[in-house]
């Protein structure tokens, strides 16, 4: 294989299926791309492609190629970045992950804070749960993230930094229909659909066993800010670490149902990266702000 260009023609040319439209993608004319996917197979000694009148196909060999381009791709850009951030943080690119809670607090403070104090490094937010985000670190399209690391702990590939925990709590909009109830009981709840992000086993028993029901999510996703809309335009109710709903009750937008508004769980929130990989100035830099930020929210 000569070089990574002839991956990452073949990479535009799978996402777009078109011989036309990846050309232009690239800047290339058509006959120079196909030229060089036809180099690509030459040099792999397989067909990528089934060529179609309209547009075309991936064959086995070329899904095997397309998955192994995009991490060869992504692993050229990461040192690439690294190499330039040796000396300053005056460019380069920080590619980060977090998890629906700490997306919804912890995470856009430090990449605030970041982005003021190294306003040249490009940085790429990838919100997604846990399992998602460690694929992708492993995968090296992203270098660390922020999220729940109760399924993650002991992990050997994955090094870990634990942050403060928070207790869960119910909450619902303001004029909840429960608010008005002198006393709120257990079985009040299942009146109303429960939403969430996807949990972890220990949250989800947790949950369940307060809901009375082995899946107690009616709603399940994982947008907090998605989540936080609903509940505050329905009687949909839901729950969260205390520290990303704090600002909101305080400010009368939302509600904590009392006196169930402990769910008995807490939040498990980690910086995790990959153990057997140095961070880059630029993720070293993101990690210590997010440990700095975490630190100014009071401890459960």
């Amino acid at each position: 294989m000569n070089d990574l260009r002839q991956l990452r023609h073949f990479v535009a040319l799978a996402e777009h299926g078109h011989f036309a439209r990846a050309a232009e993608a690239v800047n290339l004319s058509q006959p120079a791309l196909s030229r060089s996917i036809q180099a690509l197979e030459a040099s792999l000694g397989c067909s990528l492609l089934d060529r179609g009148p309209r547009q075309v196909s991936l064959t086995a060999h070329g899904r095997l190629v397309l998955e192994h381009a995009r991490r060869l791709l992504d692993g050229s850009r990461a040192l690439r970045s690294a190499v330039t951030q040796l000396e300053n943080l005056d460019s380069g690119e920080l590619r980060l992950g977090a998890g629906p809670y700490p997306a919804a607090r912890l995470v856009p403070r430090a990449l605030g804070r970041f982005a003021s104090q190294h306003p040249g490094v490009r940085v790429q937010l990838s919100l997604e749960n846990w399992h998602s985000l460690r694929q992708k670190l492993v995968d090296d399209a992203i270098e660390l993230f922020v999220a729940d690391i109760r399924e993650l702990q002991g992990d050997p590939m994955l090094d870990i930094v634990p942050l403060r925990r928070h207790a869960g709590t119910l909450f619902c909009r303001p004029g909840h229909p429960l608010l008005e109830q002198d006393r709120i009981r257990l079985n009040d709840l299942g009146r109303y659909a429960l939403a969430g992000t996807q949990l972890p086993v220990e949250v989800a028993q947790a949950i369940g066993e307060l809901a009375g029901s082995e899946k107690p999510l009616g709603i399940e996703c994982d947008n907090f800010m998605v989540l936080k809309a609903v509940v505050a335009e329905s009687d949909v109710i839901s729950m969260a670490p205390w520290d990303v709903v704090a600002e909101d009750v305080i400010a009368g937008r939302l509600a904590v149902l009392e006196p169930l508004a402990s769910t008995g769980t807490s939040s498990a929130y980690g910086v995790v990266s990959l153990a057997a990989r140095s961070l880059s100035p630029a993720a070293r830099a993101m990690r210590a702000l997010l440990l700095e930020e975490d630190s100014r929210f009071p401890a459960d």
